[in-house]
């Protein structure tokens, strides 16, 4: 972090103190408070740390009210149309774009370390068969660190590399394999003969008694909802993750710890939440009576997949995504599957209606990614391992990138204290 030359005062009392202010390549000037406790006595409040700055970081950057997002200076758009998931893996870790021959060998390294330890068959087996995919993925993922002992070593950059190399190869096949176990159905081993997004595919819906094969449109499809949600800056997930990580947890925790804190229903869950809704909404002649309740203040019904925490003008993801929505529904077809029928009917009432078009809430990446899950025949209890997934190269660039910096200490965020002050122990029989 470079030395501030510019200063805010802040008043207390009768002290006063100069506060440095740091300017960020993009973003809005940033105070820095960490001396504020030590000078001033006083903490500073933010439930949610909405207006704090936790860390430095060089990997992602977004503007919500313009509707941009970064990942080491590539806007998200141009690396959908030009560049691929594992490419974008490679950005995100390394801070710069492949060569050629870079981008072989890490795609060479991926594709050889997607098969897991074969005894860790047995942590599948140990749940029960209706146990949610990410309780599997949690659980998995956790105990990876049982069998790689040769990359639990934090402070060794060549045991760093081959952690992130495996988590980033093998989620996908714990993601299939908590998939198949969930339908009573056979393990489908990866093949080194097809990309990132087919093999997953393929992992999913192949069976022994019958090949999947792959369609360049689904392929494509899935490997823009990988990128798309590869990384998001510090949003819970990921701080989960550094916050794991400032401990000093070996890697395999730390993912695991972004893997619960992603399922919860207004992070991770927010696609499932969307296909949820459609399934509630049932029918394209009941939309009118939805879109109502929406708009009324008094009613708790809202529009899931519609306007982000972030973003305040529209998602860039989404607007990706569409095209992607549409291609595959134009494929595999919505005639008979009412859930799609509604999903497309309600974009275009909800485009359309002036008072979404007023209050910005445009559909966001969460109701076209669901919807192309959901007509790939995905169940809703994928989706977030499929987030999981996409996003455990970001957490692992975001990881490595908080164990280099010469800043780094153990997360303790303060607290507003409400509670009692001091008081006497009573005694049972005197209470």
């Amino acid at each position: 972090m470079s030395d501030s030359k510019k200063f805010a005062s802040l008043t207390i009392g009768d002290k006063t103190l100069e506060l440095p202010i740091y300017s960020p390549t993009e973003g809005p000037d940033v105070i820095d408070i960490r001396k504020l406790y030590a000078q001033g006595d006083v903490f500073t409040y933010d439930p949610g740390f909405t207006s704090t700055a936790a860390c430095d970081s060089t990997i992602t950057y977004i503007d919500g009210a313009a509707g941009i997002l970064l990942h080491r200076g590539y806007t998200i758009g141009e690396l959908t149309e030009k560049s691929h998931y594992l490419e974008v893996c490679y950005l995100l870790l390394n801070g710069e774009l492949p060569s050629a021959e870079e981008l072989e060998h890490f795609e060479y390294r991926i594709t050889r370390h997607t098969m897991l330890h074969e005894q860790m068959m047995n942590f599948f087996r140990g749940f029960r068969r209706d146990a949610h995919p990410m309780a599997i993925m949690t659980g998995v993922v956790g105990a990876m660190s049982a069998f790689y002992h040769d990359s639990l070593d934090i402070t060794d950059p060549q045991q760093r590399e081959v952690a992130s190399v495996r988590m980033i190869s093998k989620m996908p096949t714990i993601a299939a394999m908590a998939f198949k176990y969930s339908k009573g159905q056979p393990f489908v081993y990866p093949s080194n003969d097809l990309d990132f997004a087919s093999n997953f595919l393929r992992m999913c819906f192949a069976t022994p008694v019958e090949e999947y094969e792959v369609d360049p449109i689904l392929s494509r499809a899935m490997d823009r909802i990988f990128t798309l949600h590869a990384d998001h800056e510090q949003n819970a997930s990921t701080s989960t993750v550094r916050l794991a990580g400032s401990s000093g947890a070996n890697p395999f925790a730390c993912i695991a710890a972004g893997i619960a804190c992603l399922w919860g229903p207004t992070h991770g869950g927010a696609n499932q939440a969307c296909l949820e809704m459609l399934e509630e909404i049932g029918t394209v002649d009941r939309i009118p009576e939805y879109i109502a309740r929406a708009k009324d203040k008094n009613d708790s019904f809202r529009l899931m997949g519609f306007g982000h925490r972030v973003y305040k003008n529209f998602d860039p993801r989404a607007v990706v995504l569409k095209e992607n929505a549409d291609e595959v529904l134009e494929l595999l077809g919505i005639e008979n599957n009412p859930k799609l029928q509604v999903a497309k009917a309600l974009e275009a009432a909800a485009l359309e209606d002036p008072y979404f078009k007023e209050k910005k809430l445009f559909p966001n990446v969460d109701f076209y990614s669901g919807i192309i899950l959901e007509a790939m025949g995905f169940p809703t209890s994928m989706f977030t391992p499929i987030f999981a997934l996409s996003r455990t190269v970001g957490w692992i660039a975001q990881w490595k990138e908080m164990l280099d910096d010469p800043q780094l200490k153990i997360g303790r965020p303060r607290q507003l204290y409400q509670g009692e002050s001091q008081r006497d122990y009573v005694d049972v029989e005197d209470r």
